[in-house]
């Protein structure tokens, strides 16, 4: 195996370019090192202009996703040495404006994930000294699994729908709706109804599937999104033959 290996980072100054470009970089081969190390040894050895966002390095904090060869990865989770011979080709993030080298503009994101109220809401609060609100393994089992989202953005880089309409309310959002959804402590599914089953909702999916196969964590926020259009589906059927139920 070869000690060093060769890493195209993407590099847009604004202040200083037009248009992004790939720059190469040398950087040594090791069998533990990721991509992000990759970056780190660029920023500490090679040039310390590079900009790009990391926290963890343990694929929790989200913040480093990046497109490796064309593919939405972690970049902390990511091999170098599966890339070998290189090079390897490290851009931003697409689907989002980029504001320098590999850091994209996330507001418009964040925007999203408060729009479907991603906390327990109940119609009354009952007094503390009344204790927790439990619920079963079986009933955690319901939403575990929705709940493991790290606001990567991985999804949403691969998503051919929010590439074409950046409207569209997204895969992780409407996956965090369903994790509290689902929640057997949660009231609140009529308060983010509105948003879900907009326009700019689940209805907007065309069920491709490649947030799915891009979340690092399981999430399946394609399963998510289907499974909430067959909810909306048979409630809007619900308050078309009941009409007295829905007010």
């Amino acid at each position: 195996m070869a000690d060093r290996i060769t890493l195209q980072v993407a590099r847009y100054r604004p202040d200083l370019d037009d248009e992004p470009a790939l720059q190469s970089y040398e950087v040594p081969l090791h069998k533990e090192w990721t991509v992000l190390d990759g970056l780190n040894y660029i920023k500490d050895y090679l040039d310390g202009t590079v900009s790009y966002r990391w926290s963890c390095r343990m694929g929790i904090c989200g913040s480093c996703g990046m497109t490796v060869n064309g593919e939405p990865k972690l970049s902390c989770a990511t091999f170098l040495t599966d890339y070998t011979p290189g090079p390897v080709r490290v851009e931003p993030l697409r689907n989002f404006p980029v504001i320098r080298d590999l850091v994209i503009e996330i507001s418009d994101f964040m925007h999203k994930l408060t729009a479907v109220e991603p906390w327990l809401i109940r119609a009354e609060q009952r007094p503390l000294d009344d204790g927790e609100y439990l619920q079963t393994p079986a009933e955690m089992d319901d939403y575990k699994k929705f709940s493991m989202c790290i606001n990567c953005m991985l999804c949403y880089s691969a998503c051919p729908v929010f590439a074409l309409e950046p409207e569209f309310l997204g895969p992780a959002a409407i996956a965090l709706a369903q994790r509290y959804n689902l929640d057997s402590r949660d009231e609140g599914a009529a308060d983010r109804r509105d948003v879900l089953a907009s326009a700019e909702g689940v209805w907007s999916c065309t069920y491709v599937g490649d947030c799915t196969t891009a979340c690092p964590k399981g999430v399946d926020p394609a399963g998510a999104i289907q499974r909430y259009k067959l909810t909306e589906a048979t409630q809007s059927l619900r308050d078309f033959l009941m009409p007295w139920r829905a007010q």
